[in-house]
């Protein structure tokens, strides 16, 4: 297997959305090192790639990728002589520090930045997960039509925590679970859908357990009355327990895709969020939109089949 430096982008939706990439890159005889946050280890600890936590200054980001280069060269004397690292956020700054680096990267020639790629493609402007595998497949010199799902594993240790914590919490099969937290702003408005407390009270007057998992910044979890409160798990466990949800209610939000990818029926609460473009992946995905409006909870309880 050869080695190959991959930079990942910044959010775990996106890292959910360049799975498929990743394992056509290593079904193609590549073995990924990737680059990212801290977190990636832990939502992919079941493929076995080593990850790098991305340093935060940018010299610093520099000597990661160059003593990443040297390693890899110890492991393939050709590593050098060849296209050696693929990056997948757009930013300038992606291509410039493997380029200090000394490395032949392989992106997206945007933000003025093709001068400093090894090779510049264009990108594909369509679905997040469609872009990731045009890159890939330009890369490896293939043309594939894209998984029509993802099918993230989980590793067995996180499988058995996440079964032992909705034993503690005395949640039943056939559980609920929410995602009802949502970073940052899509074209600077919220991407919180308002009426998760209600939609909790319907549920539970249904006979059903309703979970909900908050993050360490997630706020606002007292409003959720009835719901079981999972909290101080990663992502590795949070994906076991959403894979044992009978369903799933997601913002535009790293769990929804994170709960998308492990394959449960998945309904994604989309505001001002673009569904062509960021939409959960997979066929258990159903997109409930209404902009500008945000859907009220008859129409999300219609969606889940449980109204």
């Amino acid at each position: 297997m050869r080695p190959l430096i991959v930079r990942l982008r910044n959010y775990v939706g996106d890292v959910v959305l360049s799975l498929p990439a990743l394992e056509l890159l290593q079904s193609n005889g590549y073995a990924p090192h990737l680059v990212g946050k801290p977190w990636v280890g832990q939502l992919l600890e079941a493929y076995g790639w080593p990850t790098t936590p991305r340093a935060g200054a940018f010299l610093d980001r520099v000597r990661q990728l160059r003593e990443l280069r040297r390693q890899s060269a110890m492991l393939d004397p050709g590593f050098d002589g060849r296209e050696n690292m693929l990056v997948l956020p757009n930013a300038f700054s992606g291509a410039l520090e493997p380029r200090l680096a000394g490395l032949r990267a392989v992106g997206h020639g945007t933000e003025g930045r093709s001068w400093l790629l090894s090779r510049a493609e264009r990108p594909l402007w369509g679905h997040a997960l469609q872009h990731f595998w045009a890159l890939s497949c330009r890369f490896l010199g293939v043309d594939l039509p894209a998984p029509k799902q993802i099918g993230l594993r989980t590793s067995r240790s996180d499988q058995q925590l996440a079964d032992e914590l909705l034993r503690r919490h005395g949640v039943r099969p056939g559980f609920v679970a929410l995602c009802p937290f949502a970073g940052g702003v899509f074209e600077d408005q919220q991407k919180v859908w308002p009426a998760f407390a209600p939609l909790v009270q319907i549920l539970t007057q249904k006979g059903r357990d309703v979970v909900c998992c908050p993050g360490p910044t997630d706020q606002g979890a007292e409003r959720l009355v009835g719901s079981r409160l999972i909290h101080g798990i990663d992502l590795g466990v949070y994906g076991g327990i959403l894979r044992r949800a009978a369903l799933v209610v997601a913002n535009d939000t790293g769990p929804g895709h994170l709960a998308a990818a492990v394959g449960v029926p998945t309904v994604s609460v989309l505001g001002p969020t673009v569904p062509e473009q960021w939409a959960p992946w997979g066929p258990t995905v159903t997109v409930v939109r209404r902009w500008p409006r945000w859907p009220t909870v008859h129409e999300v309880m219609e969606a889940t089949g449980l109204a």
